[in-house]
């Protein structure tokens, strides 16, 4: 985030001669990659050589602060949430969850930002305490905005909320009156005055009184003007918008409390105090008696609070720019001295909605703030008049905004994902974008992503993840794994081809990896040819291993003769069948026999390269042969006599 009291500038980056050379760039996913190049300048006489370095400029760099990140995470429940309120609930009580839901935002900065400040405390980079001054701007502006349009009290109520407001930013005062309070001689500390008039200036009277009440019992010869200023303090009417009392009554009451106080000065009640003096001027909302009172109040929007209090308590809240103006035009000694905060807040008091979204987007380079105020605002349906933007709704453009930079960090990208689901005109089509740039560093990662995909039935995505996570395991020689991606992907060609490397591994070995995953194909061994038959091959080896010879012959003879298993297997089959043709028990009939003989017949008039590599290889192909022969020839015999018996 840059600091809001700064205007935009350009960025000077350390080594790059910006007045020199020319800067080329390239857009990263969440970076911004520059270097200068030969091209040379109009005004500049001779070209030279770039430079070799390449300067990574970040969009979102505090996405890579560690506190920070609580703050995303953290505000994630809270939109997510807020997404899955219903339309029908009555608009009474869905102002109040809207509210409710505001201040949730604004704990979660409340906490992130003290813990920023007990790291600032601890440490000389000055980051921490930048990004305090930041996220103190920010709870400033949030808390504004929820007082004037997410709450949007009316007259009356409406100061009483500004004041909470001024109170919760301006806390100083409680910390210097403790100090005060605690010393040996509070009313000989030299900021005594000070916290009294800091309470008076908030409104907060009943903690004034407590403090004056320390001095008035020191002077007893000014005790009747203490008791006059403690009389006025108590009686100043306070609007309880809950109570019995209108609007219009109150202000009855309050004009009398006014005339009260503007009587005290006429007669120079206080004239042999100038302390309160000071206080009663400020109670009749004297302007030049407020300005005096500058230091303590320290920004131009806490006068302005304490001028409504003084003299508008009424205010309603299409008369607050007036007053914000004259209050920013006297705080302020030129127009030039004000900072973006500002011109920030005097766009709320002005309730244009548009700019302060405009100007926060401009002073923070980080989406988090304007992404969630505009979608809360949003959904409070205060911005009809603005929803064109960028071809997308003002709202949608910035979450998505957003949403892509949490994609460039190695663990906030899953909660981009919640984001772009709730832009329903752009979301899906930036997520299938940005998936595809997520780094699959493990297969555990991989598996997120992939059931992120596969929730949103983004199939082409799935597909893609699945053939570079097969590919990258078939290079680690994973089999096993290889084959489970490729089945994920429906992915035929590559599971014929993993399928070919399980029979050349089992021809080698002798024995299957991966036991379990074969075992338990299902219908995804329908894939491909090559997958069918290492399955079926598997499971007659389960057959046989579990005594079922019959099952297993049938198996094996079906796995030749529906021409399933490749002409390259064949002779591996034909030996697998030895152990059958050798049993006591006759288990191939005399079909069955003739089958295996065609088939051998078949294989060994092949002139094919099958032929060469297991006829004329050596002794022992040949051996396995004749035996093969010698065991078919008995087996056919056996057979006859016994299908020759039991027909006899």
């Amino acid at each position: 985030m840059e600091e809001l009291d700064v205007e935009p500038t350009t960025t000077l980056i350390p080594g790059a001669g910006l007045k020199q050379k020319h800067l080329g760039f390239e857009w990263g996913p969440g970076d911004l990659l520059m270097y200068e190049t030969n091209f040379k300048l109009q005004d500049s006489g001779s070209g030279g050589s770039g430079s070799p370095f390449i300067h990574v400029v970040r969009r979102d760099e505090d996405i890579y602060s560690p506190i920070l990140r609580k703050l995303f995470n953290e505000s994630h429940h809270i939109f997510v949430g807020l997404q899955n309120i219903k339309d029908d609930v009555p608009s009474k009580n869905k102002k109040l969850q809207f509210v409710s839901i505001s201040k949730n935002y604004r704990s979660v900065i409340r906490a992130c930002m003290e813990e920023l400040q007990q790291v600032a405390v601890s440490t000389t980079d000055t980051q921490y305490s930048n990004q305090v001054s930041i996220l103190l701007a920010i709870e400033l502006i949030w808390n504004l905005c929820e007082v004037l349009f997410i709450d949007a009290s009316p007259a009356g109520s409406l100061l009483l909320h500004l004041l909470d407001w001024v109170r919760l930013h301006k806390a100083d005062v409680d910390e210097k009156a403790r100090e005060v309070l605690q010393s040996e001689s509070p009313t000989r500390h030299h900021a005594y005055w000070d916290v009294v008039m800091c309470f008076v200036l908030q409104g907060r009277m009943d903690e004034a009184r407590q403090v004056l009440q320390k001095q008035a019992s020191l002077q007893p010869a000014s005790r009747a003007a203490y008791q006059l200023v403690d009389n006025l303090l108590h009686k100043m009417p306070v609007f309880n918008p809950g109570g019995t009392q209108t609007l219009t009554e109150f202000d009855v009451k309050w004009r009398h409390w006014h005339e009260e106080c503007d009587r005290c000065l006429q007669d120079n009640s206080f004239a042999s105090n100038r302390h309160l003096e000071t206080i009663c001027k400020v109670l009749v909302g004297d302007e030049d008696a407020l300005l005096e009172q500058k230091v303590l109040l320290g920004t131009w929007y806490h006068l302005l609070i304490s001028r409504l209090l003084f003299s508008h308590p009424t205010v309603k809240p299409a008369e607050l720019h007036y007053y914000a103006q004259s209050s920013m035009d006297m705080f302020l000694e030129s127009p030039s001295a004000s900072e973006p905060l500002d011109s920030i807040l005097l766009a709320a008091f002005e309730f244009d909605l548009h700019q302060v979204i405009k100007d926060c987007s401009i002073a923070l380079n980080n989406w988090w703030f304007v992404a969630h105020l505009t979608d809360l605002l949003d959904h409070c349906k205060l911005l009809q008049s603005h929803n064109l933007h960028f071809g997308s709704n003002l709202r949608e453009f910035l979450v998505l905004e957003y949403a892509s930079g949490l994609f460039s960090h190695h663990s906030l990208w899953q909660l981009a994902v919640d984001y772009f689901d709730h832009c329903p005109e752009f979301g899906r089509v930036y997520l299938e974008l940005q998936i595809e740039r997520v780094p699959l560093e493990t297969e555990r990662k991989a598996l997120k992503v992939l059931r992120i995909c596969e929730q949103r039935q983004m199939n082409e995505q799935v597909r893609s993840i699945c053939k570079i996570m097969a590919k990258r395991a078939l290079s680690n020689n994973r089999l096993g794994s290889a084959l489970s991606w490729s089945i994920r992907a429906k992915d035929a060609a590559f599971a014929t081809l993993i399928s070919e490397r399980f029979l050349q591994d089992y021809c080698t070995r002798g024995s299957f990896s991966d036991l379990d995953l074969i075992d338990n194909l299902g219908p995804a061994m329908l894939l491909s040819d090559r997958l069918t038959f290492l399955g079926k091959y598997r499971e007659f080896h389960r057959l046989y291993g579990e005594k079922k010879f019959a099952e297993a012959a049938k198996l094996l003879l079906s796995l030749m003769t529906a021409k399933i298993a490749p002409r390259s297997f064949w002779m591996t089959l034909l030996i697998d069948a030895l152990p059958l043709l050798e049993q006591k028990e006759v288990i191939f009939s005399v079909d069955q026999t003739h089958e295996l003989m065609f088939c051998l017949e078949e294989l060994t008039s092949d002139n094919s390269e099958l032929k060469l590599e297991h006829l004329t290889q050596d002794d022992v192909e040949s051996t396995k042969l004749e035996l093969l022969r010698l065991a078919l020839a008995r087996n056919l015999a056996m057979a006859i006599v016994k299908e020759g018996t039991v027909e006899a």
